[in-house]
């Protein structure tokens, strides 16, 4: 069996995703085969795997930092969110219902621990080393019980744990001893001590709290990781963006022709894969922003309307703002509109939906000549395709079926004037499509843009992943590391009170 490591957080987006990665990334340069792993994923922004299996997207990215074909073991449960209260769940990359969380966190969840630990065996023995990630934090002993993601996992495989937390949001300190006290003296064992996260300033001031604290819990702190701009991979929910992040933060790289091209993405409710504006983002001379207000398409050269786990109810929520008698006008005045899945089956004529809303027959922007059906079978796939003139690759993950009508083809979907239509989610990722989009934007739009000619999205993921795994390898004690994912937790760490309750 290989080594491992489980990589906790105090909180979430305490930057688990992020270290995870920059850690599979150090390792894979060092010659060392590994993989992510995480058992139970709660997201809205997915994967489809080669084998067609859907997945979440951070998996997908920590795979690449691995150098490696993402894969279901590496994350056999993803919830997607469909409401406050229930979540799809997918397992094994398949969907198997609609739950709520009472009732998930009522057993079921306990009963899926035998299923992800074999996958997390199968895993490691395959390759030397794998890195876990855990979601929220290992402290929430109102779900410890039942928990198969974080302390569960560890105490399952016999991994160490490494406990990341946010120091730019303050109270790091704090959020290290407690998380550490509020646990069990059995998973306590396993907990090898910290990683502090996006420090600005100088170090020195901030290590004598890391004596303090290694005094109070008997642990050490394996390394402090500068704030950096633009350094987030895929996320899994929010409005973050990774590349889009980098566009906001710093210097909007100027365009190559005399204007920038501006693009509003509406942010619908249970918004989904809204990584797919990340290649526009890394355009220069193209502004991504997210937009819930009519008013603000007004100067955008182009509205993309994402995808959307809830259909039905992002039409509903376009209607209630008025941003849905704003797409209208746009595409009347001859201004370009993208959907993109969810968002191209809104813009279509009319949609019959029993099983997501089970709304029934509702009617559609009317943008598109297209009609929807739901269909109780999900399409998972990664399809290969050409479109103005380019090639294009891209993956589907949705319940809807559409029937086009008419139009002129574009993708698997159509193209209406100024309105395209599409299910494929990562189809701008491809260099060559996404400069030829731009440019038919452009001229709608009367923007004397230009495309760069050679921006790469790949190499920019690349660098990316890159920078991450620089991060550790500069600022973490990565012998230390190496001896934890290779021997386990140092014995003898002492024990915190007062521990989980009774």
């Amino acid at each position: 069996m290989s080594g491992g490591l489980l990589v906790a957080g105090t909180t979430s987006d305490a930057g688990k995703s992020v270290v995870t990665a920059g850690i599979c990334r150090w390792l894979v340069r060092q010659g060392v085969k590994v993989a992510p792993f995480k058992a139970q994923n709660m997201s809205l922004n997915s994967f489809v795997t080669r084998e067609g299996a859907e997945i979440g997207r951070a998996q997908a990215m920590q795979a690449q930092a691995c150098r490696v074909e993402p894969t279901a073991l590496m994350n056999p449960v993803l919830l997607k969110p469909g409401g406050e209260r229930s979540s799809q769940v997918v397992l094994l990359g398949k969907p198997v219902g609609e739950m709520s969380a009472r009732g998930y966190h009522g057993g079921r969840q306990r009963r899926l621990l035998g299923t992800v630990l074999d996958c997390l065996a199968e895993l490691r023995g395959t390759y030397d080393a794998v890195i876990c990630e855990g979601a929220g934090s290992p402290a929430e002993i109102n779900l410890r019980r039942t928990d198969i993601v974080n302390m569960g996992i560890a105490r399952g495989a016999g991994f160490p744990v490494l406990v990341v937390g946010d120091i730019d949001r303050g109270g790091v300190f704090a959020s290290f001893f407690g998380t550490v006290a509020l646990l069990s003296p059995e998973d306590q064992a396993l907990v090898a001590g910290f990683l502090v996260n996006k420090f600005r300033g100088d170090v020195s001031l901030l290590e004598p709290g890391l004596d303090m604290l290694h005094g109070l819990t008997g642990r050490r702190t394996y390394g402090v990781l500068p704030f950096r701009h633009g350094l987030g991979i895929d996320e899994e929910d929010g409005l973050r963006v990774s590349l889009r992040g980098t566009v906001r933060e710093s210097v909007v790289a100027p365009p190559v022709g005399e204007d920038v091209l501006r693009v509003a993405v509406c942010a619908v409710p249970l918004m989904s894969n809204f990584t797919d504006v990340d290649a526009l983002a890394a355009e220069p001379g193209v502004v991504v922003r997210f937009v819930d207000r009519p008013e603000e398409l007004a100067d955008a050269d182009l509205v993309i309307v994402p995808g959307t786990r809830g259909t039905v109810r992002a039409l509903r929520w376009l209607r209630e703002r008025g941003l849905a008698d704003a797409l209208v006008r746009r595409a009347a005045a001859g201004r370009p509109v993208l959907g993109i899945c969810g968002g191209f089956q809104l813009l279509g004529e009319h949609i019959e939906d029993e099983v997501e809303s089970r709304a029934g027959h509702v009617d559609g922007l009317g943008l598109l000549p297209v009609r929807v059906r739901f269909a109780r079978e999900k399409t998972l796939t990664r399809p290969v395709g050409e479109a103005l003139g380019e090639h294009v690759e891209g993956y589907e993950i949705h319940h809807g079926v559409a029937e086009v009508l008419g139009g002129e083809a574009f993708l698997d979907g159509c193209r209406a004037g100024p309105t395209w239509g599409t299910h494929w989610h990562g189809s701008l990722e491809s260099d060559g499509f996404r400069r030829a989009f731009l440019r038919e934007v452009a001229a709608a739009a009367g923007r004397r843009f230009v495309p760069a000619p050679d921006t790469s999205f790949a190499a920019l993921r690349e660098e990316q992943l890159d920078l991450l795994g620089d991060l550790i390898e500069h600022h973490a004690d990565t012998d230390a590391l190496w001896r934890l994912i290779e021997s386990g937790a140092p014995q003898g760490l002492p024990f915190i009170p007062p521990g989980a309750p009774a």
